[in-house]
């Protein structure tokens, strides 16, 4: 399965950069350094919370 992998618009050029594709019922990442290298999957529920977290500064 081909996922649609991007980073975010505030990584410029820069290659140290996570990146997330979305899959079926939640998001996976990777590290953009190595995109052949694993990869790591979270239900949508925990990544929206996590995202939740960086907004408030946790």
């Amino acid at each position: 399965m081909t996922l649609a992998w991007r980073k975010s618009s505030y990584s410029g050029e820069g290659e140290s950069c996570v990146e997330v594709a979305p899959v079926s019922g939640g998001v996976a990442t990777r590290d953009s350094k190595n995109p052949a290298g694993p990869t790591l999957s979270f239900e949508l529920g925990p990544w929206r919370r996590f995202l939740a977290g960086l907004d408030d500064g946790r």
